[in-house]
């Protein structure tokens, strides 16, 4: 093998591992924020686990975490709890901010 492959592989692996990560921290960041809104909707620890699910499972139907957001949303609105987009956005970004740091 040459060098040009040899780099070209550890580029590759490189990529692998970084989407891993991303991966993880992703679905790390979407499981403390299904914590988040269970304590605010008043969800029990068994309906918690189904609702980490729930949010994993919104977030792979599109690219970004619109998806989330509006299922987010929806979950607020059934349980007649008023809260502006801005504000989930903020529990988002502290939630993908936790996660991040536990891959440090």
């Amino acid at each position: 093998m040459n060098k040009f492959e040899d780099r070209e592989k550890s580029f590759e692996k490189k990529f692998q591992i970084d989407q891993e990560l991303q991966f993880k921290v992703q679905s790390r960041s979407n499981k403390y924020l299904a914590d988040y809104v269970c304590l605010k909707i008043g969800k029990s620890e068994d309906e918690k686990q189904n609702y980490i699910n729930e949010i994993i499972k919104a977030d792979m139907e599109e690219a970004g975490q619109e998806d989330v957001l509006r299922k987010i949303k929806k979950d607020f609105e059934e349980a007649s709890i008023k809260f502006e987009d801005s504000e989930i956005r903020d529990q988002m970004e502290k939630a993908l901010a936790r996660a991040k740091e536990d891959f440090k």
